[in-house]
């Protein structure tokens, strides 16, 4: 039993197989699908997935890199759907200093109100912290009161910034880049217990090795537990049922299916 705790299925890149696609990811035993929004424009394909698929469950949120000069309208539209549906966690959120800075206060700001509003709804978070972890990570230190929760995605630190994420409470998502040769991630998680960790694809992004380069899919995510299971000296069965384990606990996902 796999969980993809981050998946952007509604994305374009899926229009021509998506229903192929989830029906792969569901013979190699991907149970749940999580599904991080990214702006007011991605929410009707998502939620008409979440409608379509139990299985497939979303987030709400405004991811960094599409905090721009309308960000107040939009970190508004996310509140108003927070009040509208059961979200599993206010996510896609975080900062992005890779792809462009110009609206870097903004972001920090975007960031801020969501954890409030996590904090609010009583939602974990699932942060993007690309060249930001110190960042995103000293501001969760500072806002966390105990009631936070959520998971750093795509996680690529060192062990410091493992040791204290854990401090926080918090899961770290490991997805394909723990494949790849030079990464350095594999060398990380060796020391971080399975306990912390879930799994991810970031699908259509990030595809693990052997199909680095192609558009990434849920069922990969078996590539992730092999690595992973391989690290650790355990079955991918043991990766599989522990972080499976975390993911519905973190997201309470039984609760969110009930409903």
């Amino acid at each position: 039993m796999f969980i993809d705790t981050h998946a952007h299925i509604y994305s374009s890149e899926f229009n021509s197989d998506r229903k192929e696609m989830i029906l792969r990811a569901q013979q190699d035993g991907v149970t749940r699908i999580l599904m991080p929004n990214i702006d007011s424009q991605s929410v009707d394909g998502m939620m008409a997935l979440a409608n379509e698929y139990s299985f497939c469950i979303p987030m709400m949120g405004l991811h960094p890199c599409h905090v721009r000069e309308n960000y107040i309208k939009e970190l508004e539209k996310v509140e108003v759907m927070l009040r509208k549906y059961p979200y599993s966690a206010v996510g896609e959120i975080g900062i992005d200093l890779y792809w462009d800075k110009t609206y870097v206060e903004e972001q920090e700001f975007a960031y801020r109100k969501q954890i409030e509003l996590a904090r609010e709804f009583g939602l974990p978070v699932a942060i993007h912290s690309r060249d930001s972890l110190h960042r995103t990570i000293g501001i969760l230190e500072e806002m966390q009161d105990g009631s936070l929760s959520g998971v750093f995605h795509c996680f690529n630190g060192s062990a410091d910034d493992a040791a204290r994420i854990q401090e926080l409470g918090f899961y770290m998502g490991i997805g394909g880049v723990i494949t790849y040769k030079n990464a350095g991630v594999d060398v990380t998680v060796a020391d971080i217990p399975l306990e912390w960790l879930v799994l991810e694809t970031d699908a259509p992004y990030l595809s693990p090795v052997p199909h680095r380069g192609k558009r990434n899919e849920c069922n990969y995510i078996r590539h992730i537990a092999e690595r992973l299971a391989t690290i650790k000296q355990v079955s991918v069965e043991e990766v599989g049922r522990i972080t499976s384990a975390n993911a519905i606990k973190l997201f309470k996902l039984d609760a969110v299916n009930s409903l």
